[in-house]
């Protein structure tokens, strides 16, 4: 039965055009195609970008950020409770009404006490600015290092200027060097991503990012796959080039230079706008959903990765979305929340407490506000 399971996965028809077989894909004469195999490059990859990570962000990015600095600042902490400890890990992080009158008689104390103590809980769970700076930093450098890679592999292609030659003799199209290790290092950093992602800051558009992240991974698995390789490099290029300015602009910001945020944040927005909701789906998807029926009848391999493509477009338009909320917001100067990130809760005057309000920056991919309700960041891949 698995056998069978494994005949129909890889039947002919369901990845390649008509006429043309996996034996037609088999390395000789001079031509050298992708492999499935290939693709377990990436495994022990992802745990050296791993690795990697974790050295460059304790003996370069921490140190980068202190140069800034950048400090993550001493919080109060929540006296331990057995009983709400229960009720915040089991239940929930913020109590109903109902649930807050419970927990005082359970407790014995008073209802404005239960509400501080679920406001220093949630706030020792928030992570400081300090690790966002190290986030961010991590991905600028291996964004800008991908998109200026991804330049030098795609320069002088002819295919980088005329989108009909991505199809020009297509699937028979041979692999180069460049074109293989830009697909495993991008499929590994994005497996990296999924590995940390339980670690990394968590934010409000989580589910999308997860999305994103397995949308990415299985349009490059199967872009590789079938040999949809020149258009996979386009599309890898295109996303790379506005993350490089939306962690960079979170670095700034994290570090306190609200102009400079606020001046990358807006060259951010125009290339997110330009690559990713007109050169990616008036270019590329129009590239991969026109062009190849000119030249063979369409297949499942040809409706699946376009439909991939859409899923992507369709995470492009809901953080555009955040984008457009946020320029409205700092044309309007009233720059007040963060989109994607739950803000700092600001402790009440209580007993001898000073009142005060913080707003934490967030990072990745996204939306985030610096102390000053300075330019919040939304990220898209």
């Amino acid at each position: 039965m698995l056998q069978q399971i494994y005949q129909w996965f890889w039947w002919d028809r369901l990845w390649l055009p008509v006429n043309v077989t996996w034996c037609d894909l088999e390395d000789g004469n001079g031509r050298v195609y992708a492999h499935v195999s290939h693709l377990y490059t990436t495994i022990p990859l992802s745990l050296i970008l791993l690795c990697v990570r974790a050295v460059f962000e304790r003996m370069v990015a921490t140190p980068l950020a202190m140069s800034f600095g950048i400090r993550d600042k001493v919080r109060l902490r929540a006296t331990h409770n057995p009983t709400l400890e229960h009720h915040y890990n089991t239940h929930s992080k913020h109590p109903s009404q109902g649930e807050l009158l419970g927990l005082c008689k359970k407790v014995g104390w008073s209802e404005r006490q239960t509400q501080r103590w679920f406001r220093r809980r949630r706030n020792q769970d928030r992570p400081g600015t300090l690790k966002k700076f190290r986030e961010a930093c991590w991905r600028f450098v291996f964004y800008l290092n991908a998109f200026l890679g991804g330049l030098l592999a795609l320069y002088d292609k002819p295919w980088f200027y005329d989108l009909h030659k991505v199809w020009a003799e297509f699937p028979k199209q041979t692999l180069l060097d460049s074109q293989y290790w830009y697909y495993m290092i991008e499929m590994s950093f994005y497996g990296s991503l999924l590995c940390s992602v339980a670690a990394d800051v968590k934010r409000k558009d989580f589910k999308e990012q997860l999305i994103h992240h397995w949308a990415t991974l299985t349009l490059l698995a199967f872009s590789w796959c079938a040999n949809y390789i020149r258009i996979g490099t386009l599309v890898m290029l295109v996303h790379d080039s506005s993350d490089v300015l939306l962690e960079s602009a979170k670095m700034f910001n994290y570090a306190g230079w609200e102009r400079t945020c606020n001046t990358i944040f807006v060259l951010f927005a125009l290339t997110f706008m330009v690559t990713r909701l007109i050169i990616f789906p008036f270019w590329l998807i129009h590239c991969t959903w026109v062009y190849p029926v000119e030249l063979f009848a369409p297949f499942f391999g040809y409706y699946f990765f376009n439909a991939m493509l859409i899923v992507l477009l369709l995470l492009h338009l809901f953080w555009a979305k955040l984008i457009l909320r946020m320029v409205s917001k700092f044309i309007c100067g009233n720059m007040k929340g963060d989109e994607r990130s739950e803000e700092e809760e600001g402790e009440e005057s209580y007993d001898e407490e000073q009142v005060h309000t913080h707003f934490n920056g967030s990072g990745s991919a996204h939306t985030h506000s610096n102390g000053s309700g300075s330019a919040h960041m939304v990220n898209g891949h």
